[in-house]
């Protein structure tokens, strides 16, 4: 019998997100749909993409697009936002992938980037639907459907996504923001707890909504 996961926001975290993976114990005919932000404020940012990386080889798997994923990818091709990069924890990931100080180049950096990374970013995906279900890192513009919404709101929303009906009749799958528990409503389910903050980090099953966690 097959499953369909969603697991929230990782954030270089590798040995909760391998502790949760070990919870699940996915086998080839599951699905796991990993929200973004793989990248930044944790310690092995490099890792998480290697074991994800790895984990795609034989488990079927849906890589969304975060927004630290997003601002990574636009310091490798420009440099120009460096400064709010590093602000939101980029600096993790720039010493995961070059052990170098701040003053590494977005250059240097993108050269130390192994080619199954460069192949792993570039195929993030900016949401993914099932039958039931929207999956997206940080939400949807409320009363729009999807092949309208700005691809800014789709990693970056907030409380006007959070607070407000979505107005589509299907149940949206959200991380970015943190609870302490994942939040439950009748059309979101918001699985980012924190786990880089010492909270857990989150996996849903669905459609059953059964919630898996690691404290590790």
């Amino acid at each position: 019998m097959s499953r369909t996961f969603a697991i929230g926001d990782i954030h270089g975290c590798r040995e909760k997100m391998e502790d949760l993976l070990a919870k699940i114990d996915p086998h080839r005919e599951d699905l796991l749909i990993f929200l973004g932000d793989y990248l930044d404020r944790g310690a092995k940012p490099k890792e998480v993409v290697d074991v994800l990386i790895d984990l795609a080889r034989d488990i079927p798997c849906i890589f969304l697009r975060g927004n630290h994923e997003d601002m990574f990818l636009e310091f490798l091709e420009y440099g120009t936002n460096k400064t709010i990069f590093f602000a939101n924890g980029g600096l993790k990931t720039i010493d995961s992938y070059l052990g170098a100080s701040p003053l590494a180049s977005h250059v240097q950096v993108a050269r130390a980037l192994p080619e199954p990374h460069r192949d792993f970013f570039a195929g993030l995906r900016w949401y993914y639907e099932d039958g039931d279900h929207i999956f997206v890192h940080a939400g949807i513009k409320p009363d729009r459907p999807m092949d309208l919404q700005d691809r800014h709101d789709m990693i970056w929303i907030r409380d006007e996504f959070i607070f407000s009906p979505t107005g589509i009749d299907k149940k949206v799958i959200f991380g970015h923001t943190p609870f302490a528990r994942p939040l439950v409503k009748p059309d979101k389910i918001g699985i980012d707890t924190g786990a880089v903050y010492g909270g857990s980090l989150t996996a849903v099953q669905l459609p059953e909504e059964i919630f898996v966690r690691s404290f590790r």
